[in-house]
């Protein structure tokens, strides 16, 4: 029997441990990416931004402006595309184009290396058409090509009012910078680590790089900084470092984060462990596509992310039980699956005629175990019957029992209560 009557002591010391675990503010300088009358802010208490990059060759226009309305349509608020070659960047203004004609206004970031500067010359059009430049200072050119070519892709940027990323790869660094960073380490009566000079040259790449597009005369709210690693202690070490030392807005994710399960974990333990710290205004997940898999996957991997810490709704969430022994059929398995696959779907039309439908919390839970309890703190749920137990399925709705579904069409009456309930709540339509 436990002792209730615990000393005030005690219970003092437990209120220790209920604090909110809300990250702490990390105030940066409002970028705004634009097309047109959308407007997307970037860090200065903005909302935590979902941004994706297209596989496709930009040289084929109407190939890449459907990538970019899919992963616009599955929630990337910003997607950038490739601009390599003078045929990349010729087609940069007819993909625009083809996205205004669809009704598609998410802004392009044109992601640049090597021949940026050229590139941006050349084809004004291109400038014009994206609402965001990609400039790697690593790769802009060596010695003193990489100060004047910087200064061209810089100046574009200003002459058409465009935001910039400076993006700082560990992959791509500007070497130069290292050596002379390790040579001068060398000379140290006690000399740091090599891990610790990559650090410090790709923090001051980044920063040198902000200060100086800044003197060429891009205003400091322009620029997005970022510092992207491969190795997910890297990364958070690298960002702690960076948030400490500017106010830039920043762009987060990991380099290359692999395909699949790997992906998408090392993304998730990176990302989540710096968002809940307050660092970051805007993130990619670099997925690699497993064969046959979609492009949006990256896009719904971030939207979860930003979702589970709690920093944005944007999909009602389904909470659905992991299955044991008692739960041998899979009847739940495919109606979580279901409802979530039908809720996402569907968001894009509720948004606009639901508002507020994004918080809504279903539970589909296989047995007596915690099906109730979660049902009942979800706004609509639903326990199943597990082994042997009777063929009927309680529902709960807003925290109370409403029916209980019996029979072999279970999934499809669910299925049609929760169209009704969103119906009924988030539009005011009368059942």
């Amino acid at each position: 029997m436990r002792d209730m009557n615990l000393p005030l002591s005690a219970l003092d010391a437990i209120d220790d441990f209920v604090e909110p675990a809300l990250p702490p503010a990390h105030r940066t300088r409002q970028a705004k990416v634009v097309w047109g009358s959308r407007v997307v802010t970037v860090g200065g208490g903005a909302p935590v931004r979902v941004q994706a990059m297209t596989n496709t060759d930009t040289v084929d226009a109407i190939g890449t402006a459907i990538q970019v309305k899919e992963l616009a349509i599955a929630g990337s608020e910003m997607v950038r595309i490739t601009v390599n070659t003078p045929e990349a960047a010729a087609q940069v203004p007819y993909i625009r184009e083809q996205l205004d004609r669809m009704g598609i206004d998410v802004p392009l970031i044109g992601d640049f290396h090597y021949n940026g500067h050229r590139l941006l010359t050349d084809y004004p059009a291109c400038a014009e058409a994206l609402s965001k430049y990609r400039i790697n200072p690593g790769n802009v050119g060596k010695g003193d090509k990489h100060d004047r070519q910087f200064a061209q892709m810089i100046e574009a940027a200003a002459k058409y009012d465009k935001a910039v990323r400076i993006g700082v790869n560990w992959g791509s660094l500007d070497q130069e910078l290292l050596t002379d960073m390790m040579d001068a380490n060398a000379k140290l009566a006690e000399p740091f680590e090599p891990q610790q000079i990559m650090y410090r040259a790709i923090l001051t790449s980044a920063i040198q790089s902000a200060r100086r597009a800044e003197s060429l005369g891009l205003r400091g709210d322009q620029i997005i900084l970022s510092c992207k690693m491969s190795g997910v202690q890297d990364l958070i070490s690298v960002y702690r470092a960076l948030a400490k030392r500017c106010d830039y807005a920043l762009h987060l994710g990991l380099t290359e984060a692999g395909m699949g399960t790997k992906g998408t974990v090392a993304s998730t333990a990176a990302l989540g462990v710096l968002l809940q710290e307050g660092i970051g205004d805007t993130i990619r997940v670099s997925l690699t596509p497993q064969p046959g898999e979609a492009r949006t996957q990256e896009v719904v991997v971030a939207l979860e992310i930003l979702q589970a810490l709690g920093l944005r709704q944007f999909n009602p969430s389904v909470t659905a039980c992991p299955g044991c022994g008692r739960t041998t059929s899979t009847t739940f398995q495919v109606l979580a699956k279901q409802i979530d696959d039908f809720l996402r779907a569907q968001m894009p039309v509720w948004k606009a005629k639901y508002p507020g439908v994004e918080k809504m919390k279903v539970a589909v839970m296989g047995c007596i175990v915690n099906g109730p309890g979660e049902s009942k703190h979800a706004d609509i749920g639903i326990s199943l019957p597990g082994n042997g137990e009777a063929p009927a399925a309680p529902v709960f709705i807003d925290g109370k029992k409403a029916l209980t579904l019996r029979g072999d069409n279970i999934a499809n009456e669910f299925h049609a209560l929760v169209e009704r309930y969103i119906d009924k709540r988030f539009g005011g339509v009368a059942t």
